[in-house]
């Protein structure tokens, strides 16, 4: 059996024994404890495992609610709790109030952070008024707010440190992300992709606030932060105005290629991952050329932000495939070698496997057999496209034209999966895969751009994939050596949460009925699910007080797919085309906002 090895915060701290921090020492002294849960992605690598086991296979079927918490609000919860020490960290969407639990007191409120936000801030947020949570590092707790003001509490008291204004809502600059500690550094990044915001990812310090660096998405190389001649793309340079020469004109200074996904890091390589976002406008007919560096997966040094190497997965985007969800970093073995590989799961349906230090393509397979938008993506190392997805005229929203409505596109613009992010078992050495089965009609328009106005310029609808199993979404184990999907799981709407793997050989994934369910990483086993108050979007995490493992879980219908009934809407090309797509999930669940704490009684 080959050896399967996953890029730990824990080994990482082994192989730096003795040499200078090459990550933030709290963060990487927690992480290492599987007691904690201090990162919203489980570890620096976004894996999302945990060597926890009290909870297995074997009795997962005896789980039982332990306690609730009622959050006070009630839109997409996405995201999900922090736990260091005995003190439970939870946030809420708009107005992401945060609250300080006491795990010894029965969740009594330690403090509670309520920021006061301009409620202008909400028309200009896209697709719910989420938050995908907080970070913990040297006893501060961070948040980023929808107004994008950057705020860090004393994690005993709640009382602001510090904060920074870190965009301008007026401009269409708004944020749903969470946060990334990385060594004396906040890494930061904001959205607004459909406010024809040109976007960036921005590192202060963790300690006074004050910014470090700052890297957009497209533009000049000096404000890319791109070396011509030392940063790659698919192991070449890239070249002087390797952006700019991909826009017409000043067309850059509204490019989108917004940062709202998530962060990884690897403290071997220094390096920070990340994807951008969708160009600006939706209708490709204004924006010729591929459009740089918008959909673009970055790895940058950490302490200076420079791209040491780039790889855009959808040149001139015509679908809204952002690529902004998340990069897991993990070594296992390709070709007989060990490598140290980036796996990524793209809103345009194909699962991506990289060498995460040099960027060199090794997989690109559809995770989706409904994908039908590209044929495949170019593979072959001497041809004039490798590494670009082979478009399909049919599905081609630029050839088929303005004003003329493109049908039958799979995915749809919300993706084979969105943010909900994957997990890694390096037991299995597979990946879970919380997936979108969603289609749509994509009508493209001509539109003007003006700050803090809508700059989306398409008419979609969305409905589940055809000739299927009728569902909106499937729950899969993926092997990323080869590219292949294990195992899948139907599901009557798309999973719209974070998935759990443990060592105790069980998945967890929740749904947009309000299910939490467990499942056999093997085989993929129902083995217990439970109905919460309100949908699922959020991500289940797990921890341990007091010697006993517990499992948990934010619910609260919304996001993109819930925006209909998050937002009361009817019109079913509202909501970017979600609100018709999804219209029978009224029918299954209802606004809430409720942490769901499980474990095994005694």
């Amino acid at each position: 059996m080959r050896r399967l090895l996953v890029l730990t915060a824990a080994a990482a701290a082994t192989v730096f024994a003795g040499m200078p921090a090459r990550a933030n020492e709290s963060v990487l002294k927690l992480s290492q404890d599987p007691n904690q849960w201090v990162l919203q992605t489980g570890d620096y690598a976004n894996t999302r495992y945990s060597k926890l086991k009290q909870i297995n296979t074997e009795n997962v079927n005896k789980l039982q609610v332990a306690w609730t918490f009622s959050t006070g609000v009630l839109r997409g919860h996405e995201g999900s709790p922090l736990v260091v020490g005995d003190v439970m960290y939870v946030h809420t969407p708009f107005p992401n109030i945060v609250y300080a639990l006491d795990l010894k007191n029965e969740g009594r409120i330690i403090w509670k952070y309520e920021p006061k936000q301009d409620p202008n801030v909400i028309p200009v947020m896209c697709c719910d008024t989420v938050n995908r949570g907080l970070a913990y590092a040297d006893g501060k707790v961070f948040l980023h707010q929808a107004d994008t003001k950057v705020v860090a509490l004393d994690a005993q008291t709640g009382k602001v440190a510090w904060s920074m204004v870190n965009g301008d809502p007026k401009r269409g600059e708004t944020n749903t992300a969470t946060v990334m500690p990385v060594k004396d550094k906040l890494i930061v990044g904001i959205s607004g992709g459909e406010f024809g915001v040109r976007c960036h990812i921005t590192a202060y310090d963790i300690a006074t606030g004050k910014q470090a660096w700052r890297a957009y998405s497209m533009g000049p190389d000096s404000e890319i932060l791109l070396d011509p001649e030392k940063t790659t793309d698919l192991g070449k340079p890239v070249g002087k105005d390797s952006s700019l020469k991909t826009w017409q004109g000043d067309q850059w200074k509204t490019g989108g290629g917004c940062t709202w996904g998530w962060y990884s890091y690897d403290p071997q390589t220094n390096l920070i991952y990340y994807g951008s976002g969708n160009p600006s406008t939706w209708n490709p007919k204004q924006r010729p050329g591929d459009n740089k560096w918008s959909m673009t997966i970055f790895a940058r040094d950490a302490d200076t932000g420079m791209a040491k190497w780039v790889y855009q997965m959808t040149p001139h985007d015509e679908w809204d495939y952002d690529g902004i969800n998340e990069m897991i970093l993990v070594d296992q073995q390709i070709g007989g070698q060990n490598r140290p590989l980036l796996v990524h799961f793209d809103r345009n349906g194909f699962g991506y496997t990289l060498d995460r230090k040099t960027g060199e393509l090794l997989v690109a397979e559809k995770y989706d057999p409904a994908v039908n938008w590209a044929t495949k993506v170019d593979m072959d190392k001497n041809s004039p496209t490798f590494g670009r997805p082979l478009v399909v005229a049919k599905y081609s929203t630029e050839k088929q034209g303005e004003d003329v409505n493109t049908t039958g596109i799979c995915p749809a613009a919300l993706g084979t999966k969105d943010q909900q992010p994957a997990s890694f078992s390096p037991d299995t050495g597979l990946f879970y895969v919380p997936t979108n089965h969603v289609c749509m009609d994509y009508e493209p328009f001509r539109v003007s751009y003006t700050p803090g106005q809508p700059y989306v310029g398409a008419t979609l609808s969305m409905f589940p994939a055809p000739n299927s199993h009728g569902g909106m979404g499937n729950f899969i184990a993926w092997d990323a050596r080869q590219g292949k999907i294990v195992w899948s799981n139907k599901e009557q709407f798309s999973v719209w949460s974070g998935a759990l793997a443990t060592a105790g050989g069980v998945v967890f994934y929740g749904t947009l009925e309000g299910y939490l369910k467990a499942v056999d990483a093997k085989t993929g086993k129902e083995l217990y699910k439970f109905k919460t108050p309100s949908g699922i979007i959020g991500n289940v995490m797990t921890y341990t007080h007091q010697g006993k493992q517990y499992v948990a879980v934010l619910s609260g219908v919304g996001g993109w797919a819930g925006i209909g009934l998050a937002a009361g809407l009817t019109d079913p090309n509202a909501g970017l085309g979600a609100v018709g797509g999804y219209a029978a999930l009224s029918s299954y669940t209802a606004l809430g906002g409720q942490l769901t704490v499980f474990a095994i009684p005694q």
